[in-house]
């Protein structure tokens, strides 16, 4: 079994800082590509940043120069630095992974259960 588990996620007021973490455990052969994705209300989900197994990154334009992605390959760990928070920051954010099980099996996307960002005054 493989399980990603976020922590991190809270209320903030617009400007601060929150930093979310998302370790992955179980039987893991090598992780290509971990990234947070997000959800707002009446929003579809969408890509916050990803940073694959090379440590290449993307981002999503409306957080590029305040968010920062980073990842511990000794601890199946990534994180997302976030700066500068505003109102429209607010969603749920998932961990996602692309990875491979085994040698022999194919990419396999994972998803956490979400952490809720909420940032108000």
């Amino acid at each position: 079994q493989v399980q990603l588990v976020e922590s991190g996620g809270g209320w903030v007021q617009p400007g601060g800082s929150l930093r979310l973490s998302c370790a992955a455990s179980g039987n893991i052969f090598n992780i290509n590509a971990m990234g947070w994705y997000r959800q707002a209300p009446g929003k579809q989900r969408e890509l916050v940043a990803v940073i694959t197994n090379g440590g290449n990154t993307n981002y999503a334009d409306s957080v590029k120069g305040r968010f920062t992605i980073a990842r511990d390959n000794a601890k199946n760990t990534v994180y997302l630095q976030m700066n500068s928070l505003k109102p429209e920051d607010t969603a749920v954010y998932y961990c996602n992974a692309l990875l491979v099980r085994a040698r022999w099996d194919t990419i396999q996307n994972y998803w956490g259960q979400g952490t809720q960002v909420t940032v108000s005054s």
